[in-house]
C-alpha cells in the first residue's frame, strides 16, 4: 500500500472505529436506562418505601406434615384450613411440578400432628394451584394449566384436565366443574390459566385468571387479566377487570381473600400490590406495603396474611420475599416473617425461600406452601 492510499485507508478504520465505539456506548446506555423486569409496573410503587424490617414473632418449622407410603412432597401451592378450624388441607403437585401422568391424590387432608387422614384427586388435575375451603366443607381447587406437548406425548390421554376449577365434596366427589377442561379460552364457558378461586358468604364464587400475564409488559391480544363472577350454581354473572396498571387493571391476579366486610382482595402479583373491590367488581383501595403477593389469607379479626415468594432485585427491587402480617381494616404492616435459607432461592431468584400459599388456623399457627426448590409445607408458630 503506497502513502496515497494509506491515509484514506486509516481514516475510514478510524471512522469505522468510532461508530462501532459511538454504537457501544449507545447500547450500554439503553441497557442502563432499561428498567429491571419487575420495576415495569404502576408509577406509584416507587413512591412506597420497602417493609423488611419489622418484628417477626413467629419461628419458623420447615417440612411439616408427612404424606402416606412415604411419598415426597412437590410443589404445593394450594392450602386452605378446613371448616373446624385445625386441619389442614393441602394440593400436592405429586411429588413434582406436575400431576400429569400421576398415579396419586393431589388432594390430601392433614390433622394437627402432620398425617394425611383423607386425600383424592388422582387423574382429574395437571397442575393444582390456588384452593378453597367454603363454608360447607367443600373443597374447591383452580387446576391453573393443560397438559404440555411433551406431557401429551408420554400420556396422550391427558386432554381433559387443565384451566379449570373443580369443587369436591369433602369426601371427594365431583360437585361442579367451571371452564373447560383442557381447553383454554375466555369466559364464560372457558379460563385461560387461572390462578384462585373464592366462595362469598351468599355462595357467590369469584376466579382469578390469567397466570401468565404477570410477565408481560406491553399490551396484545394475548395480555389477559380478570376476575369472574358466577352464581352459586356456575351460572355465570360477569367479568371485571382487564390486563394492565392503573386501578382496576391486572397484571395477574394471583390471589383472592374476603375481610369481615365483604370486600374483595385481589393480589395482583405482575403490579405488586393488593386491590380491593366490592362484589360488583368496583375497585375500591389500592395497597402497595404488602409486596409482591403470591398468596392472601383473612382470618375472622381482619388479620392479613399475604406471603411473597418472588420478591428480588430483579422482579421487585429494594424488598425482599417472606410473609407480612397487618390489618386488612387499615392496611398497615405490623409484622414481617423473613425468607429461610435455602441451596436455592424460591421464585425468580433473590435470597432464601418463602412459600406461595398460606393459610391461618383458629390457634394462630400459619402455615405455608412451597413451590420450587424447597417443596412440601413450612409451619409458623409464635415464639
Amino acid at each position: 500500500m503506497n502513502n496515497a492510499t494509506a491515509l484514506p485507508f486509516r481514516l475510514t478504520i478510524s471512522l469505522l472505529t468510532l461508530v462501532i465505539a459511538m454504537g457501544s456506548i449507545q447500547l450500554v446506555q439503553a441497557q442502563q436506562a432499561r428498567p429491571a423486569r419487575g420495576a415495569i409496573g404502576p408509577p406509584e410503587h416507587a413512591k412506597v418505601k420497602p417493609i423488611n424490617d419489622l418484628p417477626n414473632p413467629y419461628q419458623t418449622q420447615r417440612d411439616w406434615g408427612t404424606l402416606p407410603d412415604d411419598r415426597q412432597w412437590g410443589s404445593v401451592s394450594g392450602v386452605h384450613v378446613d371448616i373446624d378450624g385445625k386441619h389442614i388441607w393441602a394440593a400436592d403437585r405429586c411429588g413434582t411440578n406436575s400431576c400429569v401422568g400421576a398415579d396419586v391424590d393431589p388432594i390430601v387432608k392433614l390433622d394437627p400432628d402432620g398425617t394425611v387422614v383423607k386425600s383424592f384427586g388422582k387423574g382429574l388435575i395437571a397442575w393444582p394451584h390456588g384452593m378453597e375451603v367454603d363454608s360447607e366443607g367443600n373443597v374447591w381447587i383452580v387446576d391453573a394449566r393443560a397438559a404440555n406437548s411433551r406431557e401429551l406425548e408420554k400420556f396422550p390421554n391427558a386432554t381433559n384436565i387443565g384451566h379449570q376449577v373443580i369443587k369436591f365434596s369433602p369426601e371427594g366427589e365431583v360437585l361442579m366443574v367451571l371452564g373447560t377442561p383442557g381447553k383454554a379460552g375466555d369466559p364464560p364457558s372457558h379460563f385461560d390459566s387461572p390462578n384462585d378461586v373464592l366462595v362469598a358468604p351468599d355462595g357467590s364464587i369469584f376466579v382469578a385468571d390469567t397466570h401468565g400475564a404477570q410477565f408481560q409488559s406491553e399490551p396484545g391480544p394475548n395480555a389477559k387479566s380478570r376476575i369472574s363472577k358466577f352464581a352459586p350454581d356456575g351460572t355465570f354473572i360477569k367479568s371485571f377487570g382487564q390486563w394492565g396498571f392503573k386501578d382496576g387493571e391486572f397484571r395477574s391476579p394471583h390471589a383472592l381473600a374476603m375481610d369481615s366486610q365483604g370486600r374483595l382482595f385481589v393480589a395482583d402479583r405482575g403490579n405488586r400490590r393488593i386491590q380491593i373491590f366490592d362484589q360488583e367488581g368496583n375497585h375500591l383501595d389500592t395497597w402497595y406495603q404488602f409486596s409482591r403477593i403470591s398468596g392472601l389469607f383473612i382470618d375472622a379479626n381482619d388479620t392479613l396474611y399475604a406471603i411473597d415468594s418472588e420478591s428480588d432485585d430483579n422482579y421487585n427491587p429494594g424488598w425482599n420475599k417472606g410473609l407480612r402480617i397487618g390489618s386488612a381494616k387499615t392496611g398497615k404492616v405490623d409484622y414481617f416473617i423473613p425468607a429461610h435459607k435455602s441451596e436455592r432461592p424460591s421464585g425468580m431468584g433473590g435470597i432464601g425461600s418463602m412459600g406461595e400459599g398460606v393459610t391461618v388456623d383458629k390457634d394462630g399457627i400459619i402455615y405455608a406452601g412451597e413451590v420450587g426448590p424447597i417443596k412440601g409445607l413450612t409451619k409458623f408458630t409464635k415464639k
